[in-house]
């Protein structure tokens, strides 16, 4: 679509309501291209669209009754021509649209143009082309409207690969099974998904066969995760990226000089986000904005810019001033470490970290060694007021086994042979599943809403 000077915007079906009517609104939508399965919805909210055509993607011996102005796809190729001369126009046109998940506020529009995508696409492809290999059977287990799937529709083809789309069946049993019959070599998706995969992986005794690489973003891997895939003979790379970095912004494969150094080594220089790709640069600033040693120590929040990170958020001057500074330099929100051979490590997003006596506890160090915990399938830490402490941690957990969970005082004895005592979680509160956002990661935004009139045991009765 965008090779016609089109945008091709992604929209994601599992936002709210008002957030999908906000975006399409926003973005100034004229054709919306549906799956039969989002009719009924779409039928629902059309009187708050603009003006809108739709195209349902089926033939017309599937096309539904419905209320929507809808063509039908396959109609529309019935006696198109197979052969087309591209129209040129200037590399910066806009070729696409996707806006962030809006956690906080309205979701934001980040607009992709024909050159950052190629660009992005060739940073992938020279980054990662070792461990993809020749023509690579690649299962992205990320939606399109997920940062156009990470780039994967445009880095593909530049390798050769081949896509392997999941559908809608994303639990482990069925991803085991697709990655077995369909010889998928290496698979990207967030920690949530690989946890499911691992236990299947644990059901069945094995790997699926051919996979041997996978690349995990979105939110930090835990540590006990990796080595786990790495034990089976997965290969795990350790990424970062934003929609505003259109995503990649660093990658974790190994050094060459590491890959014979022993494995706790290894494993935690892969438990890091990995070195910056071509075209990335990053700095971490202090509270002033201004720059912090890169020896592995400092701590700040992380800043980066390049040809493929956002220069302005789409029609939204007001939180494009709030996310760069005056140089130009992105502020991504995460407080991240980068050592002195340029190796990030993300230490928590800001809005994550808990002010406990006036000390930072990292929540997702909390969360990755919590999950080592054989009794723990998923968990997350937030943090609670305290009328002393300002904040304390809790840690929300989902059990393995709800008929033999864990406890507290188990939990924490296995936490204290790494974290000091006031770092330790106040309280462990037990949950059937614990609520995901619409690109699969743990939504700490619905934790807190969830349990906003909790209160802590020492301040209990």
């Amino acid at each position: 679509m965008s090779g016609v000077g089109a945008v091709c915007h992604t929209l994601n079906p599992r936002l709210s309501a008002e957030q999908m009517i906000y975006i399409i609104r926003h973005a100034e939508d004229k054709v919306l291209f549906t799956d039969l399965t989002f009719v009924p919805l779409l039928e629902k909210l059309q009187d708050h669209f603009p003006p809108l055509r739709y195209v349902i993607m089926t033939d017309r011996a599937h096309m539904p009754q419905t209320t929507l102005d809808a063509l039908c796809y396959e109609e529309l190729l019935e006696g198109q021509p197979t052969q087309r001369l591209w129209p040129e126009f200037p590399e910066t046109t806009a070729s696409g649209l996707c806006y962030t998940s809006g956690t906080t506020g309205d979701p934001k529009g980040v607009l992709y143009t024909h050159r950052s995508n190629v660009l992005h696409a060739l940073s992938v492809a020279t980054v990662l082309g070792p461990d993809l290999r020749y023509e690579p059977r690649i299962l992205p287990v990320v939606p399109l409207f997920h940062v156009n799937a990470w780039g994967l529709p445009f880095t593909a083809p530049l390798v050769g690969g081949s896509l392997i789309m999941p559908g809608p069946f994303l639990d482990g049993a069925s991803l085991w099974d697709l990655c077995q019959s369909e010889r998928v070599e290496t698979a990207w998706g967030v920690p949530t998904i690989w946890q499911g995969l691992f236990t299947e992986i644990q059901k069945r005794g094995r790997k699926p066969d051919a996979l041997r690489h996978m690349v995990v973003g979105g939110s930090a891997m835990p540590r006990s995760l990796i080595e786990s895939y790495e034990q089976v003979g997965v290969d795990v790379n350790h990424a970062w990226g934003m929609t505003e970095t259109s995503p990649l912004g660093t990658q974790g494969a190994l050094p060459v000089n590491k890959f014979d150094a022993p494995f706790t080594e290894r494993m935690a220089l892969k438990a890091s986000q990995g070195k910056r790709v071509f075209g990335v640069d990053m700095k971490i600033v202090d509270e002033d904005g201004q720059p912090m040693p890169q020896d592995g120590e400092a701590i700040g929040e992380l800043y980066v810019r390049g040809n493929t990170v956002m220069g302005s958020y789409f029609k939204n001057d007001t939180a494009t001033n709030q996310a760069m500074d005056a140089e130009g330099w992105f502020g991504t929100g995460d407080v991240a470490s980068i050592s002195a051979s340029g190796r990030l490590t993300i230490r928590d997003r800001a809005k994550d970290l808990i002010k406990s006596g006036g000390e930072w506890i990292s929540s997702i160090d909390l969360e990755n060694l919590a999950l080592a915990h054989p009794k723990i399938a998923q968990c997350a830490v937030i943090a609670m007021p305290h009328p002393k402490w300002d904040e304390r941690p809790v840690l929300i957990a989902k059990p393995v086994d709800p008929l033999d969970p864990p406890t507290l005082e188990d939990v924490n004895q296995m936490l204290s042979q790494n974290l000091a005592r006031w770092q330790l979680p106040d309280d462990l509160i037990l949950v059937e599943e614990l609520p995901l956002t619409a690109t699969g990661k743990i939504s700490k935004l619905t934790l807190r809403q969830q349990f906003k009139d909790y209160v802590l045991p020492d301040l209990a009765g």
